[in-house]
């Protein structure tokens, strides 16, 4: 007995190993969860493994991965939380066994259509949070046992990692591709009007910062520049949205002010919760004067030539998400002939060590009467010069050209 004892933990350990050796941890993940379920499948001696995310908005399960029951991927399984046996692991967070299969105790049938006994399901727990299921099954009756239970909450542990992993990379690498499709791919060539722009990645997780220049059907442009509260994929879908019926409002009024009160309600009831700061600028078609609104965003620097850059007195306003009936102010500011006005967002001056006030005072310091692109090359190297930020940079300079300077 005690020889049988040794050798089943001499297996045991073995089995540990396999699910945790180094060379499974040089996988990438995509290619880590299905060798991870295989040999789940292997160890526990199972006919099937499968690998169900949390997706949280909709509080269901969605199958991702499977080994022996391929077809719950393929017809892209759902289960709710707290429904059949998937559903009851997620909601109490704890490993469920279950020695008979049939409608009554599971809710997907392709579990009793592929003759499925037996079940042994775990939680995927990341952050102290459950993120999805990973279950076996068995074609033949059997029991499983607490000790196939912590085996194969070992690999849902391992398994949790690596979608933590993958999501952050899959998240990184669609908003930065859906930010890169919505800045504009060009700046309008416009009578009168020099414009220059910067947009710089923070080094840490992508936010939801972007700007927009179009010519109205009046004649007047269009100036936008905003931030989305939150970070990652989340922020830049909220960003493009916002951006849209921007636009779209934009050629219903010429009033800022009113151009934002229509994207505020309609946020609100489409994306409730959202949160944002934007700062639109028309500017009227002689290009003698800005009209601005604010929701919430840091306020405009102005130079003229010959004088230091300053902060324009804009009208404060509610940042768009925060009260359905908040109603803004135009402020309306003379554009002179080489006249520069710079927008910005706040990863361009905020820095943890350092007051707001700095920031601001350094970029009126760089922000001088010249040429949008000299503008933009000094306004960078004065504040973020050879330190990454750690915040996504935007950026948008306008110039009135000078009366002795033919239009662009």
């Amino acid at each position: 007995m005690r020889q049988q004892t040794a050798a089943g933990v001499q297996a045991r350990l073995r089995d540990l190993q396999s699910i945790t050796d180094a060379a499974l941890s040089r996988l990438d993940d995509q290619a880590f969860l299905p060798v991870l379920l295989r040999r789940a499948q292997s160890i526990l001696q199972a006919d099937t493994a499968a690998l169900l995310l949390l997706d949280t908005p909709s509080g269901q399960l969605t199958a991702a991965a499977a080994a022996g029951l391929e077809a719950e991927v393929y017809q892209g399984v759902r289960i709710p939380v707290g429904q059949g046996f998937a559903g009851r692991v997620a909601a109490w967070g704890k490993p469920v066994i279950l020695d008979h299969v049939d409608h009554t105790t599971v809710l997907n049938p392709i579990l009793v259509a592929e003759g499925i006994r037996s079940l042994l399901g775990v939680p995927l727990i990341a952050d102290g949070e459950v993120i999805g299921v990973l279950h076996v099954g068995s074609r033949t009756p059997r029991v499983f046992t607490d000790d196939d239970a912590s085996l194969l909450q070992l690999a849902a542990d391992r398994a949790a990692l690596a979608v933590q992993s993958l999501r952050a990379q899959e998240d990184r690498a669609a908003a930065a591709a859906l930010q890169r499709s919505l800045l504009p791919t060009a700046l309008p060539a416009v009578p009168g009007v020099q414009i220059a722009a910067r947009y710089v990645p923070g080094s840490g997780i992508l936010g939801g910062d972007w700007y927009d220049v179009f010519v109205l059907p009046s004649g007047e442009l269009g100036v936008v520049i905003g931030d989305v509260a939150g970070s990652g994929l989340a922020a830049a879908v909220v960003m493009g949205r916002m951006r849209s019926a921007l636009r779209a409002y934009a050629l219903e009024t010429t009033d800022p002010a009113e151009v934002l009160g229509r994207v505020d309600r309609k946020m609100q009831h489409f994306e409730p919760g959202a949160l944002a700061t934007v700062l639109y600028v028309v500017l009227d078609a002689a290009r003698d004067r800005a009209h601005i609104a604010s929701a919430g965003h840091l306020p405009p620097v102005a130079a003229v030539p010959g004088e230091a850059g300053s902060l324009v007195d804009v009208a404060g306003g509610l940042m768009i998400g925060v009260d359905p009936r908040a109603r803004r102010q135009v402020t309306t500011v003379k554009i002179a002939h080489g006249a520069v006005l710079c927008l910005y967002t706040d990863g361009l001056v905020e820095r943890r060590e350092l007051p707001l006030d700095e920031g601001l005072a350094r970029l009126c310091g760089a922000v001088v009467a010249k040429p949008p692109d000299e503008v933009c090359a000094s306004v960078m190297g004065a504040l973020v010069g050879g330190t990454p930020a750690r915040d996504d940079v935007a950026l948008l300079t306008l110039r009135r050209l000078p009366q002795s300077v033919p239009d662009a």
